[in-house]
């Protein structure tokens, strides 16, 4: 199961169901996907056919949102 946590800007925030315990949202769109670490600190993991700027587009987004993502990986996750 991977639920939906956000949409913006075309792009789908989603967690994998009990992937891995480090708190991180996948992001997928434009043709691409990416994936960001929330703790300790926001940082890329990883990406695939995202170009520069989208990345930079996407890290902007997950700071934006980090509390609203850190909250659906609590509730969804616990």
């Amino acid at each position: 199961m991977s639920p939906t946590v956000l949409r913006v800007k075309g792009f789908r925030f989603y967690f994998f169901s009990r992937e891995e315990d480090r708190m991180h949202v996948h992001i997928a769109g434009s043709g691409g996907d990416a994936k960001f670490w929330l703790e300790p600190e926001t940082e890329l993991a990883m990406s695939h056919n995202l170009a520069k700027h989208e990345i930079n587009l996407l890290y902007s987004l997950v700071r934006e949102h980090c509390d609203e993502l850190k909250n659906a990986w609590k509730e969804h996750l616990g």
